[in-house]
């Protein structure tokens, strides 16, 4: 069994892909872990990420660092669930920079969407939390939302009615 990543096994985890990383790399860190890293939340189960370009390197160390560091760590973000509005990475924002990797927020409008979808009680907390620190701007979040809609069929997974009042719930919309 795999401890929980609090603040600072995620940082510790953050320093292996710097030194594991063979290039110019942007990481973008996932869900739980951003909750971490922003202060809501004390741990999370995993250290979901996905990095640009993908890394050989970086990818081939992930097992030695999840025994080093014993968490789990998982390549997933809202790209594997959820259509993301274009310009995603601009929207991404930076925590640091350790060599030449960057390390940055998925897109907390996506993830906030990803959240939604889901549904679970945890992810409602951390959506919650992204509107009431200010992360994401309520009218923006539906214009997201309005501009994925059309592509949800390409996400069979998703029930797009259902999605779409669960938006529509979480912004106090009928």
């Amino acid at each position: 069994m795999r401890a929980l990543a609090d603040r600072t096994r995620i940082e510790q985890t953050m320093e292996g892909f710097a030194r594991a990383a063979r290039g110019p790399t942007r990481v973008y860190l996932v869900g739980g872990t951003s909750a971490v890293l922003l202060g809501w939340r004390e741990s999370t189960i995993d250290v979901d990420f996905v990095p640009r370009p993908e890394d050989d390197a970086l990818l081939r160390e992930l097992p030695a660092l999840k025994e080093q560091f014993e968490i789990n760590l998982e390549l997933a973000s809202p790209l594997d669930f959820i259509p993301v509005p274009s310009g995603w990475e601009d929207r991404s924002p930076f925590i640091k920079k350790i060599g030449e990797v960057s390390f940055h927020h998925f897109d907390p409008y996506a993830q906030v969407l990803a959240k939604i979808e889901r549904g679970h009680a945890r992810d409602m907390t951390d959506a919650r939390e992204f509107l009431d620190r200010g992360l994401v701007d309520p009218r923006r979040l539906r214009a997201y939302f309005l501009e994925i809609r059309p592509l949800l069929y390409r996400f069979p997974a998703v029930d797009a009615p259902t999605f779409e009042r669960a938006v529509g719930e979480f912004l106090g919309a009928p």
